[in-house]
């Protein structure tokens, strides 16, 4: 894989792309999308603890400003150690609710946020370093390997209230 992306950040990106195509749907529904995004940075603003790398870094992904891409691709090697301070000091946000949001889950779980920004940055980046074996084979040997971990999502700890997860399910065109 090109630059040494550690596979898991390649699968929360891609992830990640399709959970933002998902919600835009399709003809896209900005104003919908934009509703989602404000509310889940209100949520992670106030310090809800919404332990999911995925919807942290859909949250972030429009508002993050990569100030050392070279520094962020070098962060991308390993999902589980890293230098969470040093990846909040390569980004910034121009927007103050995003700004909140992203200080108050790095105060609170440095190791969320790290992973939330590396996988917003190589979605806002595939092209540098997307060499990726994306054929259906891959994926399904990705998955299934995640199958086997044991993820602990049986606490109630990390799951976002219903207002967040009704948002996903908002729109009532008849595709439900």
């Amino acid at each position: 894989m090109k630059n040494n992306i550690h596979h898991e950040f390649a699968y929360q990106s891609r992830e990640l792309g399709a959970q933002i195509e998902d919600t835009l749907g399709d003809p896209p529904d900005r104003k919908n999308y934009a509703m989602v995004i404000k509310s889940l940075l209100g949520e992670y603003a106030k310090g809800a603890e919404i332990d999911d790398v995925n919807l942290l870094s859909f949250a972030l992904a429009d508002h993050l400003n990569f100030d050392d891409p070279a520094g962020l691709l070098a962060q991308c090697k390993q999902y589980d150690k890293g230098d969470a301070a040093q990846v909040m000091a390569m980004v910034s946000c121009a927007d103050a609710e995003a700004g909140k949001a992203l200080a108050t889950v790095f105060g609170s779980n440095p190791e969320l946020a790290r992973k939330a920004v590396i996988t917003a940055f190589l979605f806002k980046n595939a092209k540098r370093w997307a060499d990726v074996d994306n054929s259906l084979e891959a994926l399904q040997e990705e998955e299934d390997g995640d199958k086997n971990m044991d993820d602990g999502e049986d606490d109630e700890r990390g799951v976002p209230n219903q207002d967040v997860i009704d948002l996903f399910d908002a729109r009532e065109d008849g595709n439900g």
